[in-house]
């Protein structure tokens, strides 16, 4: 698909974020080190409802863009939300899980991004 395409769904996927208030808001480009995608894009809600809310407009919106998610995983227990599309993986953790799991340390090798510059 291209790496163009991939920053494409990563700017839907974080506005989709932002428009449901998700906390500190990380994209870490691992095209240089894994195979799994081109970016991991980390993100926080306050409780079980806000998780699933994220969750909901990220697959939405993604969706409405022609790129529906090939998995969903952690949607009911919402303290880990994975939405997996393929080029982009969507983490969305309540606070404990992602301290506890601390995928940004976990995947130091790759390229943290500033939002600000998608």
């Amino acid at each position: 698909m291209g790496k163009n395409n991939s920053i494409e769904m990563t700017k839907i996927a974080i506005a989709a974020l932002e428009d449901k208030k998700a906390e500190d808001i990380r994209v870490i480009d691992i095209s240089e080190v894994s195979v799994l995608a081109d970016y991991f894009i980390i993100a926080g809600g306050s409780n079980r409802s806000q998780i699933q809310a994220l969750s909901d407009n990220v697959e939405e919106k993604l969706g409405r863009a022609g790129m529906p998610a090939k998995q969903i995983e952690g949607y009911d227990t919402a303290n880990w939300i994975l939405l997996d599309f393929g080029d982009i993986i969507v983490h969305i953790f309540d606070k404990e899980n992602r301290l506890l799991y601390d995928l940004e340390r976990i995947w130091r090798d790759g390229k943290q991004i500033p939002v600000e510059e998608l």
